[in-house]
């Protein structure tokens, strides 16, 4: 008898993961969990590393295409505790799936001030530290304090150094969880910092779609001096992406680098615009735009996204 055929308390077979991504499309998980505490994710990390599974994890899913085959091995949602914002005088400590505009809504509410900028990032604290989340001037990094980082080993805490944090990137791998993280902000008076996070939701409303299925930025912002300071968004347009579809996904006519599902997607033809914008942008200006959008299972991204 495989270690898959008795299953540990909380996990559950072929649990569709669609409806927890922003975008609405993909498969199931062949095993699914929720884990609450610390001591409920080791154990569960554990079990995977013995019985040799894959593990991944979902966040506010705002940044991520499932695999419309679908997951093998063990995917993730954190929970409870593990997703749980408590204050600690101008400290905050938040679970590795609390999400991070209710982090800001909460420094709001007490005081503090520093993450304002999480206000306009659609995704938990855990993906914000792997991804070193920025938005609007702010970033991750330079208010963390320190990250317990849970493997099938046990709980390390490290400090931001530890993380080798880059645009958008940060060097945490597969079998590493972000369970809990702890900001350092400052004292603030309470309603200047909701009205700073009120004009930050304004910004966004004006310049990004809303209400639909769609995930964030899907390129990163180019570094290539071609570029000459154009953002991901800009070349799209410039390059004829704006309101590109293909089957049920497209380019959003508002935002050229989000990429919206507009009724039935699957994740291969939201890879099919993506390829398509990303091939019209290095036509037209030479420049091979990086994907940003985070994957489960075996999404078919082409080859040289992997390089980029």
């Amino acid at each position: 008898m495989s270690m898959t055929d008795q299953l540990p308390d909380g996990v559950v077979r072929d649990h569709p993961l669609a409806r927890l991504t922003t975008i609405r499309t993909g498969g199931t998980a062949e095993l699914f969990a929720r884990p609450g505490t610390i001591a409920e994710l080791e154990a569960l990390l554990r079990w995977a590393a013995a019985a040799k599974l894959e593990v991944g994890v979902v966040g506010s899913g705002s940044n991520l295409l499932v695999a419309d085959e679908g997951v093998r091995g063990l995917v993730l949602k954190l929970d409870r505790q593990l997703s749980q914002i408590e204050q600690d005088h101008t400290r905050l400590e938040c679970g590795g799936g609390a999400r991070l505009p209710a982090v800001s809504a909460a420094a709001a509410r007490l005081g503090l001030s520093g993450i304002e900028f999480g206000v306009n990032i659609p995704g938990t604290v855990g993906g914000a530290v792997r991804m070193n989340a920025n938005a609007y001037g702010g970033e991750l990094a330079a208010t963390l304090e320190w990250v317990d980082v849970v493997t099938a080993a046990g709980t390390e805490r490290r400090p931001p150094s530890a993380f080798a944090f880059a645009y958008r990137r940060s060097n945490l791998t597969s079998g590493e969880v972000v369970a809990r993280a702890r900001f350092a902000l400052t004292a603030a008076a309470p309603d200047e910092v909701k009205a700073t996070l009120a004009d930050m939701r304004r910004r966004r409303r004006e310049a990004q779609p809303s209400g639909i299925k769609t995930f964030g930025s899907t390129f990163k912002n180019p570094s290539d001096a071609a570029a000459e300071g154009r953002s991901a968004g800009q070349l799209l347009d410039a390059a004829g992406c704006r309101g590109l579809r293909i089957g049920g996904a497209g380019f959003s006519e508002k935002h050229a680098n989000f990429v919206e599902n507009h009724g039935s997607a699957t994740t291969t033809e939201v890879i099919e615009v993506m390829a398509e914008g990303r091939r019209r942008v290095k036509q037209r200006f030479g420049i091979e735009l990086e994907p940003e959008v985070q994957s489960l299972g075996p999404v078919p991204t082409p080859v040289d996204w992997r390089h980029a």
